[in-house]
């Protein structure tokens, strides 16, 4: 009984033993089957393919206007609707005003001068933008005598100065000239600088007379724009140092060379550089 009660409770262990292994060897199973079956997909081989390259088509070149600016005058219900774009001008519509403009064309310079004038430095900064986005070269003197304008803004007149000499450099030589003479020194910087874009032989003694002002870096700039519109090489100066005393000097210098030359000068042409400094 004993040895019999002894083997019995040994098998018994003996089939837990093996019953436990038996359920953890499927559990395992269990995990790992969905896993071989994903495998392949998992490692399937990808085969590259070339796909024919196709260039697109060639597009004809067009201009930057969509739609073409009106030539034709302005109706009296175009003018009035011009008019009321003015406001318009400054704020949430000014771009919207703007395009408006360019749509009604070179026509309607007549009433967006009008906008050089109006209160608030933001309209008067985006009729000139407007001005300069229809290229409208009759607008040039109203840009002019906006640019000489002592109470308007710098900002402003510099602005118009620029625009004006780029659409018509030959009828800004006045501003030039006046503007050469302002109490703000950035204002006469901005003379200086835009007159070599100005070939017209009127604004080479407002140049030289430029070269003996109170700040080097307007004179610095009135020099450069004689080098580019005459092609003189003068002697070599220490500009970054200079006194006002050796700016009249360097005048003198090139007032003396400007009475030999000025009768038989000729601009040369701006596409044809010149030797390298």
């Amino acid at each position: 009984m004993r040895d019999r009660d002894g083997g019995g409770k040994g098998m018994t262990v003996r089939q837990q033993y093996f019953h436990s292994w038996g359920i953890a060897f499927f559990i395992v199973l269990v995990g790992i089957v969905p896993t071989l079956s994903a495998e392949p997909i998992m490692k399937g081989r990808v085969t590259p393919v070339q796909v024919p390259y196709e260039a697109p088509p060639k597009g004809q070149d067009l201009s930057a206007e969509s739609v073409p600016q009106n030539t034709k005058s302005l109706t009296a219900e175009e003018a009035q609707r011009a008019e009321a774009l003015l406001p318009l001008l400054e704020g949430a519509q000014e771009f919207w005003a703007m395009g408006e403009f360019v749509h009604l064309g070179e026509p309607s310079v007549p009433v967006l001068v009008k906008g050089l004038t109006m209160a608030g430095p933001r309209i008067r900064y985006n009729t000139i933008e407007t001005i300069s986005m229809l290229k409208a070269a009759s607008a040039v003197p109203a840009l002019a005598m906006a640019a000489k304008e002592p109470n308007e803004i710098p900002r402003v007149r510099e602005h118009a100065l620029r625009v004006a000499v780029r659409l018509d450099g030959a009828k800004v030589v006045d501003a030039i000239e006046s503007m050469a003479h302002d109490q703000n020194s950035s204002i006469r910087k901005a003379a200086a600088f835009e007159a070599r874009y100005v070939r017209e032989k009127a604004v080479i003694p407002v140049l030289i007379g430029m070269i003996a002002d109170e700040e080097r870096f307007v004179a610095f700039s009135a020099v450069q724009s004689l080098w580019i519109l005459t092609r003189h090489e003068t002697e070599f100066h220490d500009w970054e140092t200079s006194t006002k005393q050796d700016r009249q000097e360097w005048a003198s210098e090139w007032l003396e060379w400007w009475n030999g030359q000025k009768d038989s000068f000729e601009m040369s042409d701006p596409k044809r550089p010149g030797r390298a400094r």
